[in-house]
């Protein structure tokens, strides 16, 4: 991301949002629920609205140690266990829901959720992609650390301690967490196997890293790092593109085991062949 707020852009694609959409949704269910329900045009007026909450009562007097950005598309029936569980985790948090246009029910689910004060929701009116959603969701961070939460059920949420432990600990400044490392995992079919292998092996060759799983959702990173890094890629090229730009600033990225319980995409998985061929693209692009 680019720290000039001034210049710094949404993609073309997620510029626009439909303000009478969002009427509709804080006259449906904003009010009812006390959700805050806010759209941007560009980033910039992200960061004007993050800059202006230091001058009114909800100012943080201290920062939470993390924010789990979660990145929502036609989740409903597990996004709200999902962030139930996230709330569980024993440290200070900022849980920054994006949903991305979802279309079955989700953007109801979310508005559901009591306002605890640790939870902040944000709205696309039209899907975008996963790199979209994170777009926004890392400009909004305010914890020392930073870690990706999907929304289904793949990725146990008890899991993120362990992630983040060596950015605590000050021996890592981004960590990721390998689904492969864990003979536990309930891993997905061979043929997800086989291009997640092909992908990371490719990445490593090109980054000079040493991962087994560059795919993993579990990406976690200090915050200062990733202020650093202009993230351009509005689907599941994300992955690679973090992991070269993360590359190029010269560090090292450790793994840690997970957990994973891999679903089909009649369970609703989304990453497709389209994706795949992406993905090699975006490894060479950003190399």
């Amino acid at each position: 991301m680019n720290n000039d707020s001034s210049t710094t852009q949404l993609p073309m694609s997620t510029q626009t949002y439909e303000r009478e959409w969002i009427a509709e949704m804080q006259s449906s269910y904003g009010l009812e629920s006390g959700v805050e329900l806010r759209v941007f045009d560009e980033l910039s007026e992200v960061q004007k609205a993050v800059d202006d909450n230091l001058g009114n009562d909800r100012l943080r007097i201290t920062r939470p140690m993390l924010s789990v950005v979660i990145p929502v598309f036609n989740e409903r029936e597990s996004v709200i266990k999902i962030v139930e569980a996230v709330k569980r985790l024993p440290v200070s948090k900022q849980i920054v829901i994006v949903d991305d246009g979802s279309t079955d029910g989700t953007q109801e689910a979310l508005l559901s959720i009591p306002q605890d004060g640790c939870v902040e929701l944000f709205f696309h009116c039209v899907n975008q992609g996963k790199g979209a959603a994170l777009q926004t969701g890392f400009r909004l961070t305010e914890g020392n650390i930073v870690i990706i939460q999907d929304a289904d059920l793949e990725y146990d949420p008890q899991d993120i301690m362990k992630v983040i432990q060596p950015i605590i600990d000050g021996r890592a400044t981004v960590v990721y967490g390998s689904r492969y490392l864990n003979s536990e995992s309930e891993n997905s079919s061979w043929i997800h196997r086989f291009g997640n292998a092909s992908l990371t092996g490719l990445s490593n060759w090109v980054t000079g890293q040493k991962l087994t799983d560059m795919e993993t959702c579990y990406k976690a990173f200090r915050r200062d790092v990733l202020q650093n890094i202009r993230i351009e890629q509005p689907r599941f090229g994300f992955e690679p593109e973090i992991t070269a730009k993360i590359s190029r600033l010269g560090i090292q990225i450790p793994e840690v085991p997970i957990s994973y319980r891999a679903r089909s995409w009649s369970e609703g998985k989304k990453i497709g062949l389209k994706d795949l061929w992406n993905a090699i693209y975006c490894i060479f692009r950003y190399r």
